[in-house]
C-alpha cells in the first residue's frame, strides 16, 4: 500500500494532536509532566508522493480546545480540579484565547521521502508567526506521525511557573501528531 495522492481533509476523526510539557526548577517534584490533547482542529494535506516538494499542509487549531489527558510525576495525582485550573491558565494566561482564538500552521517546504520527511513552515501562536520544522514519517498503512519542538519564548510566551518560580514548565513543548491518510492498493 502507499499514500493516496490528492487533497485530504483531516481532523480529530483522522487522528490525534498532542502537546507534551515537562517541568523544571527546585519545586519540579510538586508538578506534573502533562499530555494535552487538542480536541478541535482541522488540516488540509495536499499529497504528491512523486514530488514531495509539491506537497503542502495547513493546520488550524481552536486554541480553547486543549484538554489535559494525563499528568505524570508530582507529589499527588492530577485531579479533575487541577485539569480545570490548567485549562483556565492555558486559555486565559498563556494563549489569551479571547483575543487569539486560533493557532495555525502553514507549510512552506516539504523534503525527503514518504517514509521519512521534513515539513518546514510558519506556526502562528498568539498572533505571532515563527518558523518551525516538523519531523515526519509515513508507514505503508497510511499512518503519518510527526513531532516538533516549540520553544514558547520565541512567541513571547512566558512558560508557566508557580511557587515563586520554584516550579516551572520547560520552555520547550513537544508537539506530536498521528493521522490516518487514505491509501491505494
Amino acid at each position: 500500500m502507499a499514500l493516496l495522492d490528492g487533497t485530504h481533509q483531516l481532523g480529530p476523526e483522522a487522528g490525534q494532536l498532542l502537546l507534551r510539557t515537562s517541568r523544571t526548577g527546585l519545586g519540579s517534584k510538586a508538578g506534573h509532566d502533562l499530555t494535552i490533547e487538542v480536541t478541535r482542529w482541522s488540516a488540509v494535506a495536499l499529497v504528491d508522493t512523486a514530488s514531495p516538494a509539491s506537497s503542502s499542509v495547513t493546520v488550524d487549531v481552536d486554541a480553547s480546545s486543549f484538554e489535559v489527558r494525563q499528568g505524570t510525576g508530582g507529589v499527588k495525582p492530577l485531579t479533575d480540579g487541577d485539569r480545570v485550573d490548567i485549562k483556565k491558565t492555558i486559555t486565559e494566561k498563556i494563549l489569551h484565547t479571547a483575543t487569539h482564538p486560533e493557532i495555525s500552521f502553514r507549510s512552506k517546504r516539504i523534503s525527503g521521502q514518504p517514509d521519512a520527511f521534513t515539513v518546514e513552515g510558519d506556526l502562528a501562536i498568539v498572533g505571532i508567526a515563527r518558523p518551525v520544522m516538523v519531523q515526519c514519517a509515513a508507514s505503508a498503512d497510511g499512518r503519518v506521525r510527526g513531532t516538533a519542538t516549540v520553544k514558547q519564548s520565541k512567541w513571547g510566551i512566558k512558560p508557566y511557573s508557580a511557587f515563586l518560580g520554584a516550579l516551572r514548565l520547560k520552555d520547550e513543548v513537544e508537539v506530536q501528531f498521528e493521522v490516518q491518510l487514505p491509501t491505494r492498493g
